[in-house]
C-alpha cells in the first residue's frame, strides 16, 4: 500500500466529502457524480444524455453548492439568441457609451439544457467559450473565470425540433456520459429523501464545508503528478489509434467505422484515466482505469459507418471489442 492511500492530502479529503455530499442527494447515480467530479479535475466539459427526471440538473445544482462558485441554468430553446448566453453591449444615454452586460457564460457552473434545441448559431457561441475560455463580442473579447465548465443535457426521446450538434462541438466535450434509470432499492431511497424534503427537516445544503477553488486547482496539479508507466500510457494510445486503423484488430470490425478518434481524445483519455486514480486515492493509474472510462471519453468522437448503423451496432459496441482485442501490458 503506497503512503498516499493513508495519509490523503488535503485536496483529496474535501473532494471525498465533496463526493459522500452528492451522493447523499443524488442516489442511485453513482456514475454521474463521479464523472462529474472527473470533468472539473480535468478541467473539461461534460455531454449528459438520459431520460427527463434522471437528476441530470439537480446533480449540476448540488455541486454547485458544494464548491465556492457562482452556478447558472440555461434552458435552450429554438428561438435563444447568442447574445442570450454571452450577454450585450448596452447604451448607457447618461454616460453616453455603451457598457457590456455579461451574460451567463460568465458563471463557473453552467447547465446547457437541452443543448440539441437551440440553432447552430448559439451553438456556436457556446463551441467558443468551452474552446477558448472567452467570448467575443463586437470587437471586444472577454476571458471567462479559470472555474469553468459546462454540462450539457440532451434528451434521447425527443427528436422533433432538435438541431443535431455538429462533430466539432461534441469533440469539445471531455465526457458523453449515458444515464439509466435508478435500481428499486435506489428509487425507495429517493421517495424517503423527497418526503423528508417536501416536509422541510432534508439535510441541508449548508452543512458542508465549501470546497474553494484554489482546492480544485491543487488537486489539478495533483492529478498530472499521477504516475502513468510507459507501457499503459503505449495501451492508451493503441486504444486510440485502433479507432483509426481498426481493420488491425479484426476484419470483422474494419468497417464499422467512418472516422476514428483525434489526438484530443488521447489528452481526454489520459486526464480522465488520471483523475479516476486520484478519486479512488490511488497514485498510479491501472488498465482498469482506462478501460472504464474509455467508453465516455471515445463515444461521442467515433463516427459509424452507414453499414454498421444499419446493422445496429452502436459505438459503445465497437469500444468494447476493440478493449477486448487491444493486448493489455
Amino acid at each position: 500500500m503506497s503512503e498516499s492511500e493513508v495519509n490523503l492530502s488535503a485536496s483529496q479529503t474535501a473532494v471525498q466529502q465533496l463526493k459522500s455530499h452528492i451522493c447523499q442527494h443524488i442516489i442511485g447515480q453513482e456514475v454521474l457524480v463521479e464523472r462529474m467530479l472527473i470533468a472539473i479535475l480535468a478541467d473539461g466539459h461534460i455531454l449528459v444524455e438520459g431520460a427527463p427526471g434522471l437528476a441530470k440538473t439537480r446533480a449540476i445544482n448540488v455541486l454547485s453548492k458544494g464548491i465556492e462558485a457562482d452556478f447558472h441554468r440555461v434552458q435552450f430553446t429554438p428561438d435563444l439568441l447568442p447574445s442570450d448566453l454571452t450577454g450585450t453591449d448596452i447604451y448607457r444615454p447618461q454616460q453616453g457609451t455603451f457598457e457590456f452586460q455579461k451574460g451567463p457564460l460568465f458563471h463557473n457552473l453552467v447547465l446547457a439544457d437541452e443543448i440539441n434545441r437551440a440553432p447552430a448559431k448559439v451553438q456556436a457561441a457556446l463551441l467558443e467559450a468551452m474552446a477558448e475560455r472567452q467570448i467575443t463580442v463586437g470587437a471586444a473579447s472577454y476571458p471567462l473565470p479559470e472555474l469553468f465548465m459546462v454540462m450539457a443535457t440532451q434528451n434521447p426521446l425527443e427528436q422533433e425540433g432538435t438541431y443535431p450538434l455538429p462533430e466539432a462541438q461534441l469533440d469539445r466535450f471531455l465526457l458523453h456520459i449515458h444515464i439509466d434509470y435508478p435500481k428499486a432499492q435506489h428509487e425507495k431511497e429517493i421517495l424517503t429523501l423527497a418526503r423528508a424534503e417536501a416536509r422541510g427537516d432534508a439535510t441541508q445544503q449548508e452543512g458542508i464545508n465549501k470546497i474553494t477553488q484554489q482546492t480544485l486547482f491543487n488537486a489539478r496539479k495533483e492529478v498530472l503528478d499521477v504516475y502513468m508507466s510507459d507501457e499503459l500510457e503505449d495501451y492508451l494510445l493503441q486504444l486510440v489509434l485502433a479507432t483509426r486503423e481498426p481493420a488491425a484488430y479484426g476484419e470483422d470490425i474494419a468497417g464499422w467505422l467512418q472516422y476514428g478518434a483525434s489526438p484530443r481524445a488521447s489528452i481526454a483519455l489520459d486526464r480522465c484515466a488520471r483523475a479516476k486514480a486520484w478519486l479512488q486515492q490511488r497514485d498510479f493509474v491501472t488498465p482498469e482505469d482506462i478501460q472504464d472510462i474509455a467508453f465516455d471519453v471515445l463515444r461521442h468522437r467515433l463516427i459509424l459507418s452507414y453499414e454498421a448503423e444499419a446493422e445496429g451496432i452502436t459505438a459503445d459496441r465497437f469500444i468494447a471489442e476493440l478493449i477486448a482485442r487491444v493486448a493489455v501490458p
